[in-house]
Order: C-alpha cells, then sequence, then structure tokens
C-alpha cells in the first residue's frame, strides 16, 4: 500500500482544514486507516483511526473536533479538523494497517504516507 496524504496549510486559531490520504493498491478495505501525528520535539502520536466496517478511535486531544471518514470505493481518507488549536500544529501522516479493529500504536502500521504540514497560529 502506498499513501499519498494532502490538505495542509496555515489556519487561523478556530478555523477547519481537512486532510486528506489517497491509497494505493487492491485490497484497500482490509486496512485500518489512522492519522498520526508529530509536532517539533516531541514524539509522533496517533490522532485517529477508522476501520474497513467504519470503527472509529480518537486521541482524546481532537475528540468532538476532527472526524475520520473513509471511502473504499475510491481509497481515500480523510480528516476533518475543526475547532483547530494552535497545539494541534504538525506534521500529519496517514498510515495503514492489516488489522480489523482500530489501534492507536504507531508499531502496528506497516506502510505511511509522507507528511503534510498543518500550521495554526494563534
Amino acid at each position: 500500500v502506498q499513501l499519498q496524504a494532502s490538505g495542509g496549510g496555515l489556519v487561523q486559531a478556530g478555523g477547519s482544514l481537512r486532510l486528506s490520504c489517497a491509497a494505493s493498491g487492491r485490497t484497500f478495505s482490509n486496512y485500518v486507516m489512522a492519522w498520526f501525528r508529530q509536532a517539533p520535539g516531541k514524539e509522533r502520536e496517533f490522532v485517529s483511526a477508522i476501520s474497513w466496517h467504519t470503527s472509529r478511535g480518537y486521541a482524546d486531544s481532537v475528540k468532538g473536533r476532527f472526524t475520520i471518514s473513509r471511502d473504499n470505493a475510491k481509497k481515500m481518507v480523510y480528516l476533518q479538523m475543526n475547532a483547530l488549536k494552535p497545539e494541534d500544529t504538525a506534521v500529519y501522516y496517514c498510515a495503514a494497517a492489516r488489522w480489523t479493529t482500530v489501534t492507536s500504536s504507531s508499531d502496528d502500521y506497516s506502510y505511511w504516507g509522507q507528511g503534510t504540514q498543518v500550521t495554526v497560529s494563534s
């Protein structure tokens, strides 16, 4: 599976962005898809994940603000980010894991996209 993330940018606090992740491969629907992020000087952290049957998981820091979705026919995963805060500033990565249930551990994800920068100004 190859992953290509896009949609990052600069936004003011309180604004919104939608990240997209395009996947290649014939068995996209067999994968749990996730978003992670890494801020400067910090470790990569889990943001959200979605299974093929659309079971979802979110980090506590983004619950109620971010929504993950997927379109298996288009092999796309999205992360709608609302009410953005400066602490959401990071490089966001999409990832794929051949699991049936959502997982927040980066060790479970075998495939990673290149990352897209999200910067939230105060």
